[in-house]
């Protein structure tokens, strides 16, 4: 369905399968590749913009992820009517993970390593998961958690490379003047498998501003609440009820188009696009 709605749009969409995930990319150059292995490409110094379209069943998807989707196809629509160059987006497949399966299993995980064999490891990348509830800009701090405990030189590359990341897009919301934005841990994401994979990653996400501010005091008094964000086990042992409400509601059946803000949808998409002419 993604695919089609993409070809209506003359957007010239590709579908590539790795490790049986379908992921779908869209590119400035238009034909991107017929696969990603052994192939050389334009890849150094380019932005790639991602956003699962997989879904939990059962749930409707709607912040979850299908705004970002959308948000990234009138992004895709501006930025090939204003002829800006060197961007790719791709819809990943299997962002969502079963009981019982590990990052190794995510779709992102085989798909970074695909992409580095395209060169494209040292493009940035930015997540766009979750955009579709509320008027703050959060600008993600997961990956500093993530590896706080990892040791080595590909650490230390990859963690400077997502300081590069997070004071790109922070000098863009300046450039737009974003007045509502924050810097703080989010939920699992397409970054986890990036990480994993040796590809630093940054998730862009958005929160009602009452309830970032009211997480942001949270984290100040207990800075290891951000582990309940990744781990089921951490959150037992606290109240579920300090998550965020949009982060709760994620994966289940009230996740639906009634409780999107439309209204600040434009603030991705200007955001989005800001990213790809700062390269």
């Amino acid at each position: 369905m993604l695919k089609s709605l993409l070809d209506e749009l003359y957007l010239s969409p590709q579908a590539i399968t790795i490790s049986g995930n379908r992921h779908l990319f869209l590119s400035s150059q238009g034909a991107f590749l017929t696969k990603l292995k052994g192939h050389s490409c334009w890849g150094q110094n380019s932005t790639v913009l991602v956003a699962h379209y997989d879904r939990v069943p059962n749930s409707p998807g709607a912040n979850d992820n299908s705004a970002a989707v959308f948000e990234l196809i009138e992004a895709a629509i501006k930025l090939r009517r204003e002829k800006t160059h060197r961007w790719l987006i791709i819809f990943t497949d299997k962002e969502e993970l079963a009981h019982g399966e590990g990052i190794r299993d995510q779709g992102s995980y085989t798909l970074a390593k695909g992409l580095q064999d395209a060169g494209f490891g040292n493009s940035r990348f930015y997540i766009f998961d979750a955009c579709g509830v509320g008027d703050t800009l959060i600008i993600s701090t997961m990956a500093d958690h993530l590896m706080k405990h990892e040791a080595g030189p590909g650490i230390t590359r990859t963690r400077l490379q997502v300081r590069q990341l997070r004071a790109k897009a922070l000098e863009i919301t300046r450039h737009l003047h974003l007045d509502r934005v924050r810097l703080i841990p989010t939920p699992f994401s397409d970054d986890v498998g990036f990480l994993r994979a040796g590809i630093a990653a940054q998730t862009i996400t958005m929160l009602p501003s009452e309830e970032a501010a009211a997480f942001g005091t949270l984290l100040r008094n207990k800075p290891d609440f951000a582990d309940a964000l990744v781990n089921r086990e951490v959150q037992d042992k606290y109240d579920r009820q300090l998550i965020p409400e949009t982060w709760r509601l994620l994966n289940g059946p009230e996740d639906s188009d009634l409780r999107l803000t439309p209204q600040h949808f434009s603030q991705v998409v200007r955001f989005i696009c800001a990213l790809c002419k700062a390269n």
